[in-house]
């Protein structure tokens, strides 16, 4: 409780806290619809694709700014999603195939670009390495206000599209035959999935970002089979996730947040898969115990409904 207390008091745990939380809440709202549609590897191909849009942004401006980040990481996904497009349009190789191939040759082209900011002359470059893996301690009152943006228009464009994201995600073809502006509104939701990576780069890293937006959804499958619900508890997983990171760096000095607050993800995801109310391993093994002691009971009477007819017949 006392570690609970000092966290809150001190003002750069609560800027760290308060960009924890937006990301996982932003990354567990929008990842829902990445998961619904089986695009779970997209973000993490945006995610190491947005690498070397962070160091072409560096490199042109010579400030470490998440803004500029943000755009130099939206252009490099788009051409990634465009990449993604192209091949599985002129060829024969799966989105899957195709995303792999992406992934891999734009984080090459990120680390190449990186060792030559390292070895250069480019001032200022000093923790630039820290968006491979995260560094939540460096974020500063700015970086958040950006977060809280970024975090409020992609829940309000859910909210006032969730009817669209919701049939895009179940069923494209019809909402392509009712007049949906199928392509657009896909292209709109992986600029929403973009943005939420590139603005949980910094704390978690462009290794795993991609958690932050699979798994607090896919934890949320596991207690409900409704969209709104499974949004709202999805949000609800990352945000959490967020929390549990950050205190538990606060508490010890040589964690890291990022980290941190994916391995509390997962450990979310455990509890759903071992305690979902339908669809958890305990939950399945309990149904199979009462299946298994109706057929038992319907087994054992039986003999005695057969041996009350033939007693019936004899009469």
């Amino acid at each position: 409780m006392d570690s609970i207390l000092s966290m809150l008091k001190d003002p750069n745990t609560q800027w760290i806290l308060l960009g924890c939380m937006l990301l996982g809440l932003c990354s567990g709202v929008i990842g829902c619809f990445a998961y619904l549609r089986k695009q779970s590897l997209m973000g993490d191909t945006l995610a190491h694709a947005a690498l070397p849009g962070i160091c072409i942004a560096f490199m042109l401006t010579g400030i470490k700014s998440i803004l500029l980040f943000l755009i130099g990481a939206g252009i490099a996904g788009l051409v990634a999603t465009l990449g993604i497009g192209f091949i599985t349009r002129n060829s024969r190789i799966k989105p899957d195939a195709a995303m792999g191939i992406v992934l891999s040759g734009f984080f090459g082209l990120g680390i190449v670009l990186l060792t030559q900011i390292q070895h250069g002359d480019y001032g200022n470059q000093s923790g630039l390495d820290k968006f491979l893996f995260g560094q939540a301690a460096s974020m500063i009152g700015s970086d958040v206000t950006t977060m809280l943006i970024v975090c409020s228009v992609i829940i309000a464009a859910c909210t006032l599209l969730f009817k669209e994201f919701k049939l895009l995600s179940f069923d494209p073809g019809f909402a392509r035959g009712i007049g949906y502006p199928v392509v657009l509104l896909e292209q709109l939701m992986m600029f929403f999935i973009v943005v939420s990576v590139v603005v949980g780069i910094q704390a978690v890293g462009v290794v795993l970002v991609a958690a932050l937006l699979i798994t607090p959804a896919v934890s949320a499958r596991y207690w409900t089979d409704r969209l709104g619900a499974m949004v709202m508890l999805s949000g609800l997983f990352g945000a959490l996730s967020g929390v549990v990171g950050t205190w538990l760096s606060s508490t010890t000095a040589s964690l890291p947040t990022g980290p941190l607050s994916v391995l509390a993800s997962t450990l979310l995801f455990l509890f759903s898969l071992l305690l979902g109310p339908r669809r958890g391993l305990l939950a399945k093994q309990l149904t199979r115990i009462r299946a298994k002691r109706q057929l038992e009971q319907h087994t054992a009477q039986q003999p005695v409904q057969e041996l009350a007819k033939e007693g019936g017949r004899s009469l």
